[in-house]
């Protein structure tokens, strides 16, 4: 898809193709939606990015705990079942399984909202190292690492989704 088929598509087309790009949170494409035209595919992720941002706390923490644990052997949305597969979280042994288990309910009681990382491109222990260092941060400070993180996936996915 082109960035110039992007911006023919209608307000409910655009939903439908773009609504999965933040994880079960259709608004920030709705939202954005009323931007059009998009220049290029880094102004569509700009504009995404500033309607999260723009977004009240309620709002951005809904959309961190609309992700999965990552290595959780749950139903997932289908980006982000093939963006696990691809770094490894799908083959976990039972050992690196009940390891990131316990990471990961550790990192929900501190924060609230499920560990959140950009796995394309990295590997399983890179992700576990990332987790057990961010268990250390601050919940301000990992709060905003957590949209960070949200905002390279859906950059990953809008590339995965409109040629450049």
């Amino acid at each position: 898809m082109t960035i110039s088929q992007v911006n023919a598509l209608s307000v409910n087309d655009f939903i439908d193709q773009f609504g999965g790009i933040f994880e079960h949170s259709s608004w920030v494409a709705r939202r954005a939606c009323k931007h059009r035209p998009f220049a290029s595919l880094e102004d569509l992720h700009k504009r995404m990015t500033a309607e999260v941002a723009a977004a009240s706390t309620a709002e951005k923490l809904a959309l961190l705990r609309a992700h999965p644990d990552l290595g959780a052997r749950a139903r997932m949305s289908e980006s982000s079942s093939k963006e696990q597969s691809s770094a490894g979280l799908t083959q976990l042994t039972p050992i690196e399984f009940a390891r990131l288990h316990h990471y990961n309910e550790a990192y929900k009681d501190k924060f609230g909202f499920p560990f959140l990382f950009a796995v394309k491109g990295s590997t399983k222990l890179r992700i576990m190292e990332a987790l057990e260092k961010r268990l250390q941060s601050s919940p301000e400070d990992e709060f905003q690492e957590a949209l960070q993180q949200v905002f390279r996936i859906a950059r990953f996915r809008l590339e995965d989704m409109i040629g450049r």
